[in-house]
């Protein structure tokens, strides 16, 4: 059994926010793959489905970002889950927009969140972190990541929650590496390889013999 994570705050007012993606991302895991309707429990809303094959539990913590590891452990002992098996989305400063990198252990880098998930189930966990760029400096972040992703914006964000609900059943798998390698292709497709020019047919007749 797998515990799924998504970070972010409650209510209507921060749904859009950039500190909000992970929300963004359990709900559109969530509604395309048909799991069960929500059930507020472990201060949080969870739904239960399969990805890969894999019994999963959805959660979005609805204490607030700064408080989201109460809820995670709460469901994490309830389920007898290993922190090994437990897979939080989240919003990452230090990567380019639009970027996605699958870490695991490791420290909260700045960020409450994951800072208290630590706290309350240590660091061996699977952090989902998808980039939502950095502003420029440090005293203009808590703007940046509380304001709504601008029309600009969204135009990566749409395909690559696109990209992150076609490839979740990996997640069920296990196959992380994976999942980051298929979203990056997903989103940067190879371009087509050029058709071998032909050659002119007066010398292909000529080298056939033709004359």
């Amino acid at each position: 059994m797998m515990l799924l994570v998504g970070l972010g705050n409650p209510g209507p007012k921060y749904a859009f926010n950039r500190h909000n993606i992970g929300f963004m991302a359990v709900d559109a895991i969530v509604h395309r793959h048909s799991f069960s309707d929500a059930r507020q429990r472990f201060q949080g809303l969870t739904c239960e489905g399969v990805l890969g094959g894999e019994k999963v539990i959805a959660l979005k913590p609805m204490t607030y970002m700064n408080e989201s590891g109460r809820s995670v452990g709460e469901a994490m002992r309830f389920f007898k889950i290993e922190p090994q098996n437990v897979v939080v989305i989240h919003d990452e400063l230090d990567l380019p927009a639009g970027k996605l990198r699958i870490k695991t252990g490791g420290g909260a880098g700045g960020h409450n969140g994951i800072r208290s998930i630590i706290s309350h189930i240590g660091e061996n966990f699977r952090r989902v972190r998808i980039g939502i760029g950095h502003p420029g400096s440090k005293d203009r972040v808590l703007n940046a990541v509380l304001g709504d992703f601008s029309k600009t914006e969204m135009k990566w964000v749409e395909p690559l929650l696109d990209a992150i609900v076609s490839e979740a059943p990996l997640l069920g798998e296990g196959r992380f590496n994976s999942f980051g390698n298929r979203i990056h292709l997903r989103l940067n497709p190879e371009p087509p390889k050029p058709e071998a020019k032909q050659k002119p047919a007066s010398k292909i007749d000529k080298e056939n013999g033709d004359k």
